[in-house]
């Protein structure tokens, strides 16, 4: 381990023993519920591959005073109603009961609404006829929901979740309910389990959090009936909002010989804990190949701070040719997290890596006891950059931040709203300039800033000064931030930023950048610069963390994003190229707007364009990817390694 990771490991794991420290950017005020960034319609941002079914507890205790003159099925009743408004139209949305229909038996559970397309009135009317009554399956009720989920169409992968609803723990024994979450949890590849515990304390939280935890999802605490609507707003919004997959499906081998031969696009795979995926790729001998993988598990879901995510590019026996390593840093919960390597011919071409033939790409997932154990979507994307024209002499590396560093002057004014993605592959594109945004616990957003020769990235996220919950004033979560190249290699911070700050409602802020793209970059040694050696869509994500859920009392936290594209974009990566020529000034630029080197075709939706198919090719094709990482806490690679063989 170098110093310079050494450093970054130490100063995380600090962060994580509990020394708090906040990036105050000035006061930003709180946004309740900012009329910013309003929910993209289900059409625009749904997949079709996610769904939802709500289990609500329908037993007798739910007819008990919630504390406020009213039952608790009359406050539940509320917040169901708060959640389907809140959802996507159209978003496929069911409800089944228990202990509704009968005063006393173990197998009093019923599907009121099945799963279709929201309709809003008709589950209010649902939920409103539900008259508590019975016992407690709970156990059953998991294993039916389970069922009542479609499975998603075409081989897509999707969100499937439970959100189960309760103020007492399962009063039948028989399934036992963490049991069946564990097994659901295991069997199927997208289904997660919320719980939320209404008013519940001892045995009942503890079982609830048991089946929340051994199901992929997140325990949610409501002590009142303010807080039901709230955390069943969080967990069913999350749900609607899962990580949009997209590639082709493919089976990595188990071993490196049966390998699955890829050629340049975009995948979908699953990896299971301690599992390794082989695929196989050609390579000639002069293009630089470049190969990333995105683990997506539910977010939130159990995992320890150094489960990781590992890829590798190996040339037969002869071994590595560079291999990068990714890690949570963090147990309060998963999000989506990207491993990224790259085979980059050297400048004299002697090494073995440089030679052309067959090469391995493996993906390794480490998990440890206790870590979730289902099945994770896996989102490839392999690409290959042509070598320059012939006798074109790129420009200089540029290896430092220069004014793009952490003194930098960042935009200021009145925030222009804005909606974030749900992954790499929806990335909303964003200009220079200030943007307001909205975020749940557990959750990252994404968004893709376009810069080209010449030009570096440099951004803030601050995290919004919230009304907290009463108790919350020793809770503390984090947020984080993750710069990826346009080949969804992930960026370190160079030891010149702070990408990662414990959030407890007041105000906090993260930064990071990226040095000037320039295509001599890649002979460079450091992490945070020979990535950035081509011009495209360069992508920030945005986590929160899952504690958060217990510190603030509106269902979204506020962020600004101020970001800064810095310096004049070159025509080209060659020595002395002239400064390009724009149809629009940058100032006119909307989200959605492509700003710079377009990056939306390829394989796959892989987004590769001008890939060679030989070596010497006439023009230096310009690199533009689609490639992802999302680190947690947001810990960047925790070891990179690039090819010495």
């Amino acid at each position: 381990m170098n110093a310079r990771t050494h450093h970054r490991t130490a100063r995380v794991g600090t962060l994580i023993g509990g020394v708090l420290f906040a990036l105050v950017a000035g006061a930003l005020p709180a946004l309740a519920d900012p009329p910013a960034a309003p929910d993209t319609p289900a059409a625009a941002r749904s997949d079709g591959s996610g769904s939802l079914v709500m289990v609500l507890d329908s037993s007798g205790s739910m007819a008990d005073d919630d504390g406020t003159g009213r039952t608790r099925m009359e406050s539940a009743r509320t917040a169901v109603g708060t959640v389907v408004d809140g959802l996507p139209d159209g978003y496929p949305t069911g409800l089944r009961v228990y202990g509704a229909d009968r005063p006393r038996g173990c197998t009093d559970t019923r599907l009121v609404r099945p799963v279709r397309p929201l309709d809003r009135a008709a589950m209010k009317r649902a939920v409103a006829a539900v008259r508590p009554r019975g016992d407690t399956p709970i156990g059953l009720s998991l294993r039916k929901a389970a069922q009542d989920l479609p499975q998603p169409a075409g081989g897509s992968i999707g969100t499937r979740t439970v959100l189960l609803i309760s103020d007492g723990e399962d009063n039948c024994g028989t399934p036992p309910p963490c049991e069946v979450a564990q097994q659901l949890g295991k069997q199927s590849v997208g289904l997660r389990i919320d719980t939320v515990g209404f008013q519940v304390k001892g045995a009942a939280r503890e079982q609830l959090e048991c089946i929340a935890n051994a199901g992929n999802g997140r325990y949610y605490d409501a002590p009142d009936a303010e807080a039901l609507a709230r955390q069943l707003q969080r967990a069913s919004r999350l749900s609607a909002d899962g990580y949009r997959l997209r590639g082709e499906r493919v089976t990595g081998a188990a071993t490196a010989g049966g390998a699955p031969v890829l050629v340049p696009g975009q995948y979908l795979d699953t990896i299971g804990p301690g599992e390794k995926r082989y695929y196989a790729v050609d390579l000639d001998a002069v293009s630089t190949a470049d190969f990333a993988a995105t683990a997506v598990p539910q977010p939130g879901a159990a995992v320890d701070t150094f489960d990781a995510l590992s890829t590798r590019i190996e040339y037969d026996e002869h071994g590595s040719c560079g291999t990068h390593t990714a890690r949570f840093l963090q147990k309060e919960g998963a999000v989506p997290l990207t491993s990224a390597v790259a085979r980059i011919r050297s400048e004299a071409g002697t090494r073995t890596c440089d030679r052309a033939g067959r090469y391995r790409l493996v993906v390794e997932r480490e998990s440890k006891k206790g870590s979730d154990a289902a099945r994770w979507p896996l989102e490839l994307v392999y690409g290959v950059e042509p070598p320059p024209a012939k006798g074109m002499t790129p420009a200089q590396s540029q290896t430092e931040y220069g004014r793009g560093g952490k003194e930098a002057a960042l935009p200021a004014g009145d925030p222009r709203d804005v909606r974030g993605g749900t992954g790499f592959n929806d990335a909303e594109t964003v200009g220079e300039g200030v943007w307001r945004d909205r975020i749940l616990p557990s959750q990252t957003l994404w968004y893709r800033v376009p810069a080209g020769w010449g030009q570096q990235v440099r951004y803030e996220v601050e995290f919004a000064n919230e009304p907290t919950v009463e108790g919350s004033t020793a809770t503390y979560s984090y947020g984080a931030t993750q710069l990826y190249t346009p080949a969804r290699h992930p960026l370190t911070d160079g030891g010149e930023f702070h990408p990662s700050a414990m959030y407890n409602g007041r105000p906090a802020a993260v930064e990071m950048g990226g040095v000037p793209v320039a295509w001599t970059n890649r002979y460079e040694d450091r992490t945070d610069v020979w990535p950035v050696h081509a011009g495209g869509g360069f992508y920030v994500s945005v986590t929160l963390g899952a504690e958060a859920a217990e510190i603030a009392e509106n269902p979204h936290i506020g962020l600004v994003l101020r970001v800064s594209v810095l310096g004049d974009e070159r025509a080209g990566p060659e020595h002395g190229a002239p400064v390009a020529k724009r149809e629009a000034a940058r100032d006119e630029d909307k989200p959605g707007d492509s700003i710079a080197s377009a990056d939306s075709s390829g394989a796959g939706g892989a987004g590769w364009t001008g890939i060679a198919a030989a070596a010497g090719a006439a023009v230096m094709a310009a690199l533009v990817a689609v490639f992802v990482y999302v680190r947690s806490r947001r810990g960047a690679a925790a070891r990179t390694t690039r090819g010495s063989a």
